[in-house]
């Protein structure tokens, strides 16, 4: 069983996958920090001073000053600057993922266009008087008898 296991862990679709979990982690992670610490702040300065981490609904019918204190009170609250910036954060990976796929799909395009065989060559031919297809080789169309060059 653990040979069999570690045939299946070494199979190189298995290893692509966890690299490229990883690399979305940190991705992910990156593009958290440039939402919060970077696109955030600036709309929130636009906005009137508003910090969307502390956007907030006490749905205890209380009202609370900071984030913080109502949730030292114990309060169930809607984190709803939280989960703009979160939106944020998928509409932007969602966005770059898009950009990477379509490059990969141009690049499979013209990949595919590359290794294309040639066209066959035509073996019919249409008539100049009757435009019914013939054979190329024709030297009189069997529908109008017209002679052909």
């Amino acid at each position: 069983m653990f040979a069999e296991f570690k045939k299946f862990i070494m199979r190189g679709n298995v290893i692509d996958l966890a690299i490229g979990v990883i690399i979305g982690g940190a991705f992910g992670k990156i593009v958290a920090s440039f939402v919060n610490d970077v696109l955030m702040p600036p709309i929130g300065l636009l906005l009137g001073r508003v910090n969307f981490n502390e956007l907030f609904f006490a749905l205890d019918g209380n009202s609370y000053a900071t984030l913080a204190e109502a949730q030292a009170a114990g309060a169930p609250v809607l984190k709803y600057g939280s989960f703009i910036g979160t939106v944020v954060d998928f509409l932007i990976i969602a966005f770059v993922i898009f950009l990477i796929v379509r490059k990969i799909n141009k690049m499979r395009e013209e990949a595919d266009k590359k290794n294309a065989p040639p066209p066959a060559a035509p073996t019919t031919k249409a008539c100049p008087h009757c435009f019914t297809e013939i054979p190329i080789k024709a030297t009189r169309c069997p529908n109008c008898t017209s002679e052909l060059k």
